[in-house]
């Protein structure tokens, strides 16, 4: 029940920067209810297995179940930051403390190996931003 309450509360504020798209490139497909849903599943898709990748390096036993859950967390918690500070470093700093914290929780690890996990987490993360939007051309 939290999952799907989770999810809704995801898209529902996924919506909101759909009053600031500029019609050109991949901002046209986020023009639309069905563009921004699509590319939230995509990013989760992708968010999801980044993060089961990572903490299986690190030697964790959870499955992929436990990183959706941990995607969905951290997109609600971002997305919170966001809507309350709005696009700054604080939102990004506040927002990141708090997954930490949630990572920590919901694998059960110690603070470093979660900072660990949260930085590989974000380096690939960060390289699979640059390289997906371009992996099928121009939009």
């Amino acid at each position: 029940m939290l999952v799907v309450v989770s999810v809704i509360l995801v898209l529902l504020l996924s919506l909101i920067p759909l009053a600031y798209a500029q019609p050109i490139g991949i901002q046209t497909v986020r023009a639309s209810p069905i563009g921004s849903i699509i590319l939230f599943v995509i990013s989760l898709i992708v968010s999801t297995i980044i993060i089961y990748v990572v903490t299986k390096l690190f030697g964790e036993k959870e499955g992929i179940g436990r990183a959706f859950l941990t995607a969905i967390i951290g997109t609600i918690v971002y997305s919170i930051s966001y809507f309350l500070f709005g696009n700054s470093w604080l939102a990004s700093i506040i927002g990141g403390f708090v997954w930490l914290i949630a990572l920590r929780g919901l694998y059960d690890i110690g603070w470093l190996k979660a900072f660990g996990i949260a930085v590989i987490v974000w380096i690939a993360a960060t390289l699979v931003g640059f390289v997906l939007p371009t992996a099928t051309g121009p939009l």
